[in-house]
């Protein structure tokens, strides 16, 4: 088991989040992930990553599987302009590779900011630190546990 993996493991066990991680033939799209699931686009909440231009820090967006991150009205949530993270900030910030960016288990603090889409489902889903894992949770769950705070950021 990568070590990926496990940290998304251990902070869903330490949030006494009862979820089984599954493994699926490849999830790095939201589309690829509800398609092996068997659920709506939307209830995948991606995880997208943009770098502070200010702060030069990783600010994370979790967003419904449909929804695109609208640039503009996550930058002035965020109180900063937004670029582009490379792979090595999200690394070094999270400790996953682009495409398996879990909303929680990461190595480092990240400001978080929640999609209210995602709190019209039951269940929703994420990736679990590999681009072969999902692990389903509970909005409100995953909203708390990511530190997230609800945000319209979306188009």
């Amino acid at each position: 088991m990568s070590k990926s993996l496990k940290r998304v493991r251990a902070a869903l066990e330490a949030a006494s989040i009862d979820t089984k991680i599954m493994e699926t033939p490849l999830a790095r799209t939201a589309a690829d992930a509800a398609s092996a699931i068997g659920c709506e686009i939307d209830q995948i909440a991606k995880s997208i990553i943009f770098r502070g231009q200010d702060s030069g820090t990783a600010i994370l967006f979790i967003t419904a599987g449909g929804n695109t991150v609208d640039a503009a009205k996550a930058a002035l949530i965020a109180g900063e302009e937004l670029g582009k993270a490379d792979a090595a900030l999200i690394r070094a910030q999270t400790g996953f590779a682009i495409g398996g960016v879990a909303p929680v288990g990461h190595i480092n603090p990240i400001r978080a900011f929640f999609d209210p889409r995602l709190r019209d489902f039951d269940a929703i889903w994420a990736a679990a630190g590999t681009p072969h894992h999902v692990f389903r949770a509970n909005p409100q769950d995953l909203l708390q546990l990511s530190c997230a705070q609800t945000s319209d950021f979306t188009t």
